[in-house]
């Protein structure tokens, strides 16, 4: 992984799909995540074995780990396991507004 995620970055991680669960959901396979996860998807032709992105936010990092939630996302999975694709990069903020005014430095 060539760039450092934080938080609030939007990372994909690529998923297997393992079958269809029902009319709108699918089965997926992802990696360094012990378990499958259903997530919503009303794609008609999906097949098993085809790989797909799944996008969220980054919510935590820890030392190996990072946290991704959103929209059928809610997984702590391996660093390693997750390609960055927007950087989050915070608003920046003036201290003018309609109320008050920043405080002059003497």
């Amino acid at each position: 992984m060539g760039q450092s995620i934080k938080v609030g970055d939007a990372p994909a991680i690529t998923a297997t799909v393992r079958k269809r669960a029902t009319e709108d959901r699918i089965s997926v396979l992802i990696p360094s995540y012990s378990q499958p996860n259903s997530i919503d998807d009303r794609t008609l032709h999906i097949s098993s074995g085809q790989k797909i992105e799944l996008t969220g936010q980054v919510m935590r990092i820890d030392d190996e780990t990072v946290t991704v939630g959103g929209k059928d996302l809610g997984i702590t999975v391996k660093t390693s396991t997750v390609r960055l694709v927007t950087s989050h990069v915070p608003s920046k903020r003036t201290c003018e507004s309609a109320e008050r005014r920043c405080p002059t430095s003497v």
